[in-house]
């Protein structure tokens, strides 16, 4: 089945051409694949077949129809992995930013899944092949731990657990701004961004979504959380702190890498462009999983300490 959906240019959006505008905006898109699909009429807009060359222009909608990629063969990778637990059934790994957890369009490599290719003797398969073993992600440059099944009865014994919300999972944050309540739940209905199908964003028809967050220390104008998912959506933790003005520090999709708290000054300019170096990724990370074994039915719980970028941010913080 082809893949079909619907972009609205925003209001204030300046010119530019179709096929760079969707090239940005399209989840895995090149711009060698978008001007094909206008060529081949895949693209109207307001209901018309349009140029690549096309100025858009705000408030035109764009109706996309693209086909979906076949799945491509995963190739077993040797990828040095940080296993904190392994035995037959299941490995928890802690994943290293800038590491994508499964194969997808434009990432057939260097992937989470092609380093437990070439580890394992086997997953499991109840995904489709470019994601053996995978029972959950984290997003790229969020570093953390994951559980991996080895086959299919513990994967879907996992998944179980995921889906009864019963998982243990805690994140650590740094974040922009201090909250004027020091624990609360963010509660807003996440769907997939109209205006940047990479994005998603909090929408009036999404699906309902809830996190709990804990302020752990303040600083002039950042904060460390805890975070605690009562559900699992796409981006869930960065776009809802977005939505309550506390991005995620260094986040480039949700506003992270700039300045939105704090006086504004040439020294804190300095100092968080200073910080920015040291975290070139959104500053999130899964410190925490735990949940019940699939044959044992023991609870285990395991911790990653933070990695070493968010670690030196807080220190230069703790300092000031």
């Amino acid at each position: 089945m082809p893949y079909e959906f619907e972009i609205v240019v925003p209001a204030g959006k300046k010119k530019e051409r179709l096929d760079v505008f969707l090239t940005n905006h399209v989840e895995n898109a090149t711009r060698n694949k978008v001007q094909r699909a206008i060529k081949a009429g895949s693209v109207l807009v307001n209901g018309r077949k349009i140029r690549s060359s096309h100025s858009v222009a705000p408030g035109e909608v764009i109706h996309v129809t693209l086909p979906k990629s076949p799945p491509q063969d995963v190739v077993a990778e040797n990828i040095p992995l940080h296993i904190l637990f392994e035995d037959e059934h299941l490995l928890v790994v802690n994943k290293p930013a800038g590491m994508v957890t499964h194969p997808a369009y434009g990432n057939y490599t260097g992937t989470l899944v092609s380093a437990l290719l070439y580890h394992c003797n086997s997953l499991s398969s109840l995904n489709d092949v470019t994601r053996p073993g995978i029972v959950h992600r984290l997003d790229k440059d969020t570093s953390g731990l994951l559980v991996v099944a080895k086959n299919d009865a513990a994967h879907a014994f996992l998944s179980r657990q995921f889906a009864r919300r019963t998982i243990e999972r805690e994140y650590r944050a740094i974040v922009w701004g201090k909250f004027k309540e020091r624990s609360g739940i963010i509660k807003a209905q996440l769907g997939r961004s109209k205006s940047d199908r990479k994005k998603m964003a909090v929408v009036k028809d999404g699906k309902v979504a809830a996190t709990e967050y804990t302020v752990l220390e303040e600083f002039d104008y950042l904060s460390l959380l805890k975070l605690k998912l009562h559900t699992g959506r796409t981006h869930q933790i960065r776009v809802h702190l977005a939505h309550v003005n506390h991005p995620v520090f260094g986040d480039p999709s949700y506003n992270g890498r700039h300045i939105v708290w704090g006086p504004g000054t040439p020294v804190q300019k300095a100092e968080v462009q200073k910080l920015l170096k040291i975290l070139p990724r959104q500053a999130l990370h899964a410190k925490t999983i735990g949940f019940i074994h699939p044959v044992t039915k023991q609870v285990i719980s395991f911790e990653a300490p933070l990695p070493g970028d968010m670690a030196e941010i807080l220190k230069i913080l703790r300092k000031g």
